[in-house]
């Protein structure tokens, strides 16, 4: 069994191909991963513009105390007077700012008499004038090729004149629940024995979270032969199959034999010195990937939080960089084993500072998903880690801070 360090480290070295780039309209794009730097064409702004509504003026014109206001200058309009010296252009939030102009002094600031405005408070040279290439320069990289695509950038483009955007096609994941046990949404139990199916979901849910297209092919028992013919059905279709149970070593436990022995798939991994999810299994067939979590609740839902994100970010040529920090502990905790463990944890801001607790967490199996709920995070401790107390300083993994 190698370290969580080791694992992280074998799957940064996987080589994989990125999906296929499309073109596709602007408003469709969000969520899409960029296959493309986004590249400045012009200045903005071209030309000085007001960034108030006040008058245009020549600065050094305010020892005058008045100025006569020659025109109205709009923003929009076809022509703008040219300024000359002791005048003013009444000037709006982008306007251009007249020729001879370098100034721009707000309506608060001077009072309106007639024709002429009284300055009653002085402003500083190039007051409120938005200066050519202000916002961003022609030849400015703005949007680098890999990052994912929200309202931000999508502001960014749409000021380009991006109708339509160069995006990598989602990959497509692959989910499969494994287990005599489990029970579909809806339907009927007929047995004490079964237990409802969440983990495919679950999974499903964190894919299409961080950018992935999903089929969530349901459950299957633990038939060898099903199993076989369920892999390698999905393996046709996508680009990643996850897989919950049969990764352990009881008697039924025969996805790990299927991926060895039956799909021809490279094992990059097997085993992780991890709590939750130690019989985690990692595996290459061609440029896809066999994600094999464990079955119990929690543990495939902190295994795929840590293996599946970077796998998904691999296909969009982006390497996935763990959000952690140093986090305030306010509770006690208990190192429960010599592994890395990833305990949830509430998180909270208090006093400006980052804190954790885990007030409410109930102890036991690593089938306890109630203990995501809430405005949780993962806290980690090394395997060389022992119980810490109130006040200590510990890594969290907050995998809801989406960095793009």
């Amino acid at each position: 069994m190698i370290s969580f360090e080791e694992s992280i480290e074998l799957l940064n070295g996987i080589d994989i191909e990125p999906t296929k780039v499309v073109e596709i309209p602007l408003m469709e794009a969000q969520g899409y991963f960029l296959a493309e730097d986004i590249i400045a064409s012009f200045n903005s702004p071209q030309y000085p513009t007001s960034a108030m509504d006040g008058y245009a003026i020549k600065f050094d014109d305010q020892a005058l105390g008045e100025l006569k206001v020659v025109s109205i200058n709009p923003a929009g309009a076809d022509s703008i007077d040219e300024l000359i010296g002791g005048k003013a252009i009444k000037t709006f939030t982008g306007s251009l700012m007249p020729k001879g102009s370098d100034t721009l002094i707000p309506i608060e600031n001077v009072e309106l008499k007639n024709d002429k405005i009284i300055i009653k408070e002085e402003v500083p040279y190039g007051f409120s004038v938005r200066e050519v290439g202000e916002n961003f320069k022609k030849g400015e990289v703005l949007i680098k090729k890999g990052t994912k695509i929200d309202f931000e950038e999508i502001a960014v483009l749409a000021s380009l004149n991006y109708v339509k955007v160069k995006v990598y096609s989602k990959v497509k994941v692959s989910v499969i629940a494994t287990g005599n046990e489990l029970l579909e949404l809806g339907q009927e139990q007929t047995k004490d024995t079964q237990i409802r199916s969440s983990n495919n979901y679950t999974i499903e849910a964190i894919a299409k979270k961080f950018g992935a297209s999903v089929t969530n092919l349901g459950c299957i028992s633990d038939d060898l032969k099903e199993i076989e013919n369920s892999f390698k059905s999905a393996l046709d279709n996508s680009d990643i199959v996850v897989s919950t149970g049969g990764v352990s070593v009881g008697d039924f436990d025969f996805v790990k034999d299927v991926v060895r022995d039956m799909l021809g798939a490279d094992v990059v991994f097997k085993g992780v010195k991890i709590k939750p999810g130690q019989h985690i299994m990692v595996a290459k067939v061609d440029n896809k990937i066999i994600l094999a979590l464990p079955g119990f609740a929690y543990s495939s839902t902190v295994t795929a939080l840590l293996y599946l994100i970077p796998l998904i970010y691999k296909y969009y040529g982006r390497d996935y960089k763990m959000p952690l920090v140093k986090t305030k502990l306010m509770s006690k905790f208990k190192k429960r084993s010599k592994k890395t463990e990833f305990s949830a944890a509430n998180l909270s801001i208090r006093e400006g500072e980052l804190c954790v607790d885990f007030i409410g967490k109930k102890d036991g199996t690593s089938a306890i998903m109630t203990n995501m709920l809430g405005n949780c995070a993962l806290s980690i401790t090394s395997p060389e880690d022992g119980d810490k107390e109130a006040g200590d300083y510990i890594n969290t993994f907050i995998y809801n801070l989406n960095f793009k």
